[in-house]
């Protein structure tokens, strides 16, 4: 024989892992997904939850669209904000990006 053929002999006969190892390796990779990427985003939407319950009347926000207002009422599902002098729009909740101040006006 020459040599190529031993070393693709010997190649394919080599023992396999056991299938045990190769299902502990994908727990471990699940862990370290949940634990760097599902985890910290759970916190931040839980954070940012709790900062929409806690708003009210007075509140100086920024949107997800960018535009910056001052809450003037609180509505079930969406606030009101004053964005100019006779300008008030609705908003959904959710779509309040960031508290600039607290400060009653």
């Amino acid at each position: 024989m020459d040599l190529v053929t031993v070393i693709l002999a010997q190649g394919q006969s080599a023992p396999q892992g056991s299938p045990f190892g190769s299902f502990g390796i994908m727990i471990l990779i699940f862990l370290a997904m949940y634990f760097l990427l599902i985890a910290p985003q759970r916190k931040k939407q839980k954070e940012h939850q709790k900062m929409i319950t806690n708003l009210q009347s007075g509140a100086d926000v920024i949107t997800t669209g960018g535009i910056y207002g001052s809450i003037t009422n609180v509505k079930d599902d969406r606030f009101v904000l004053k964005v100019a002098d006779n300008t008030k729009i609705e908003i959904a909740k959710s779509a309040v990006a960031s508290v600039i101040s607290t400060e009653s006006q």
